[in-house]
């Protein structure tokens, strides 16, 4: 098996869009971009605890609400509960609600995947803003990129 280095992913072009993908992706599931990618970070955990959290999002803004309000809407789940005696703390995991999700922005990274363009799909595409049409435009152009 060979090992991936810088070039290999530079050729591949994975984070030619990122940017683009994280918008769409926070504007549609009522996420924050600082929320979105401590989730990508503890999605390559596995399982984690609270600590393993705390550790994660050192490099974000200070959020005190953070964990709970990931908790609270389903993008993390309890995976074993403690029970006081021999599991001293909780653990979790990411959901299938924040897999899934993730694995989404990796295909449209790789180009296997278009960001939707439908209004019903994508609230971007409704233009209400500036900032939606210049959005929109982006989406289009990305769409369109066929060495993703």
């Amino acid at each position: 098996m060979k090992k991936l280095d810088a070039r290999d992913i530079k050729d591949m072009n994975l984070l030619k869009h990122y940017r683009i993908i994280r918008r769409w992706a926070c504007r549609n599931n009522n996420l924050l971009d600082a929320d979105l990618e401590v989730l990508i970070y503890l999605d390559c955990f596995g399982l984690f605890n609270k600590e393993d959290f705390k550790l994660g999002v050192y490099s974000y803004s200070w959020d005190n609400r953070r964990f709970n309000r990931l908790l609270k809407n389903g993008w993390i789940t309890v995976w074993r509960e403690r029970n006081r005696t021999t599991q001293k703390y909780n653990i979790y995991k990411t959901s299938f609600k924040c897999q899934q999700l993730i694995q989404r922005m990796y295909r449209m990274m790789l180009g296997e995947e278009d960001i939707p363009t439908s209004k019903r799909r994508n609230s971007i595409m409704k233009g209400g803003s500036y900032s939606d049409k210049v959005l929109i435009t982006a989406i289009k152009n990305v769409n369109n990129d066929k060495n993703r």
